[in-house]
């Protein structure tokens, strides 16, 4: 069995069943955090429709408090799901505009991981945080059905 994400007539993702259920949970994990509707609708009949606009400024918030985040922690558990919302993105043709993201993070640090030996740890540099991010995409994208 699996599931169908679409964005109108266009199937982005087709995944099992299970996988499509840990997705959707950390979707709702991720809207209450960032206290934005992500744009993916509900699951119906194995079928679930995106958003376009919802899901566009869903994506940039959680690109940008990816960015802003240091903690290294919060970074493992955030970051399978934030690859498998970038490949959903670039399916759906949402531009990312990686040159902004890569500047320094918008607003302050948030969730920062201080240590005695090291003191507090700041975000990745800008052009490997995007590098890293849309290479780890491209890997996952060739290992997500449509």
């Amino acid at each position: 069995m699996s599931q169908y994400f679409d964005m109108g007539e266009e199937t982005l993702w087709n995944p099992s069943n299970g996988a499509s259920r840990l997705f959707q949970r950390q979707v709702a994990v991720f809207e209450a955090e960032l206290g934005l509707p992500s744009g993916i609708g509900p699951m119906v009949n194995d079928e679930c429709q995106i958003a376009p606009g919802a899901f566009e400024t869903f994506v940039d918030a959680l690109l940008a408090q990816h960015r802003r985040t240091s903690h290294a922690i919060v970074l493992a558990l955030s970051e399978g799901f934030t690859v498998t919302v970038l490949v959903l993105a670039e399916r759906a043709g949402i531009a990312i505009d990686w040159a902004h993201l890569g500047a320094a993070p918008d607003g302050p640090p948030q969730d920062v991981q201080v240590s005695a030996p090291t003191g507090m740890s700041t975000p990745a540099e800008g052009g490997a945080w995007g590098a890293g991010l849309r290479e780890k995409a491209r890997e996952l994208s060739r290992r997500m059905p449509r």
